[in-house]
């Protein structure tokens, strides 16, 4: 697999490439965050490892880019904690958040744990759900709704296809987290609510009228589609 990072600090960049590479990963670096959509089109990595503060564009304006053309998972590397801006990532669409000082065995550890929430949800079969304009395709990683592609993160997908797999069923906020992480991470409400509002979103591009995804006061969400 493919990995993209990006970090002005070269030395640290070195680091996470042996890291990585010792893996099995493949690796590309780079230190400037205008280079980063070319090599994404054109090189296609499987995730991005993206620091925040970089020269030419920060990493946000990157991750706003990277998100508005593919689905490809983001890991947003930062020194800056404060909650805002780690909320502001994951409603841009970042897959997970790493905090520096960090230990490049954290690092492989994180990015082998997103590459493997990538693999077909267990929470639904690998046949295509369909239930009234709502296609869910676990085995290519493809939703749409009224016969239009839905561009979803791979968190946005784990979601709808854990709510997809029954409609109507009112699904706790743990049974969402354990739908969407499997390494016991520790996240927040606000994180769980900043995902629902993004595919929430998405879903209203298409259906403007309704409200597919019903949060139910203090028990959890449930999607409702006619």
């Amino acid at each position: 697999m493919n990995i993209l990072v990006v970090e002005d600090e070269i030395k640290l960049a070195e680091i996470l490439r042996t890291y990585l590479e010792a893996a099995g990963y493949t690796v590309r670096c780079l230190d400037n965050g205008l280079d980063v959509m070319p090599v994404v089109r054109d090189w296609v990595p499987q995730l991005v490892l993206l620091d925040l503060m970089l020269p030419g564009r920060d990493g946000l304006d990157v991750c706003r880019d990277i998100r508005a053309q593919t689905a490809i998972p983001v890991i947003m590397v930062t020194a800056r904690t404060d909650e805002i801006d780690r909320l502001l990532g994951l409603e841009l669409g970042a897959d997970d958040y790493i905090c520096k000082p960090y230990s490049p065995r954290e690092v492989v550890a994180r990015v082998r744990a997103v590459l493997r929430r990538l693999q077909v949800p267990q929470t639904v079969s690998d046949q295509p759900e369909a239930t009234a304009g709502l296609m869910v395709q676990p085995e290519t990683w493809q939703a749409s709704l009224d016969g239009k592609p839905l561009e979803l993160t791979p968190v946005e997908f784990r979601l709808l296809a854990l709510l997809a797999s029954q409609p109507g069923r009112i699904f706790s906020r743990d049974q969402v987290l354990n739908g969407l992480y499997d390494d016991h991470r520790v996240v927040t409400d606000r994180t769980v609510d900043s995902h629902i509002k993004n595919l929430r979103r998405k879903l209203a591009d298409i259906r403007p009228d309704q409200d597919l995804i019903r949060s139910v006061y203090g028990v959890g969400y449930r999607l409702e589609i006619a």
